[in-house]
């Protein structure tokens, strides 16, 4: 976390000439505005040509974050890991689907998400598979989470092309992180 060394660090491995950047280091424990920061430093440095991939980041509030400090692709445990644990996300938040205001909802996880587990099961029935301990919940809730993780990536793609990414920013920094 010492923009000293991470300038350098970047400067040393264009010199590589790799296919791509691997940006690690990120997500180990520091403030999410810090790692933000270091991944920011290395943009000007790196080649705009190649592929840029951060190590371990990405709440999915984050995912905007870092594309728009130059990072193309990411990877997390966080989908599936946050998924077993009953935090699902969705277009409007997380759900914490343990919580006791699910145990009757007959609606669908995320109304605007077409995955499978949207389309075919209740909030309700989530809860209750996750109640219960079933392996089924983590495959379903897992499933959800990638897609909605796609989707997002999707909306970025799209934003970036149509060149609407700057009002796709302040858009997704407005939205709530969790479901009230």
């Amino acid at each position: 976390m010492f923009p000293d060394l991470r300038r350098e660090c970047a400067e040393r491995l264009v010199e590589l000439e790799a296919p791509g950047y691997a940006i690690g280091g990120l997500s180990v424990g520091e403030p999410r505005p810090l790692s933000l920061e270091m991944a920011e430093l290395a943009d000007p440095i790196l080649p705009r040509a190649k592929p840029r991939y951060a190590m371990g980041v990405g709440m999915p509030e984050e995912l905007p974050e870092y594309v728009a400090r130059g990072i193309d692709m990411m990877d997390c445990v966080l989908p599936s890991r946050n998924a077993r644990n009953g935090s699902l996300f969705t277009s409007q938040g997380v759900v914490r689907i343990k919580q006791a205001r699910y145990k009757d909802d007959g609606g669908p996880l995320d109304p605007r998400c077409g995955c499978y587990t949207c389309t075919s099961f209740s909030r309700a029935y989530l809860r209750h598979l996750f109640q219960a301990g079933e392996i089924l919940y983590a495959a379903l809730a897992t499933l959800h989470n990638v897609k909605r993780y796609l989707d997002i990536m999707r909306e970025i793609r799209h934003a970036i092309l149509s060149g609407g990414y700057p009002e796709y920013l302040r858009t997704a920094r407005s939205l709530p992180v969790e479901i009230e």
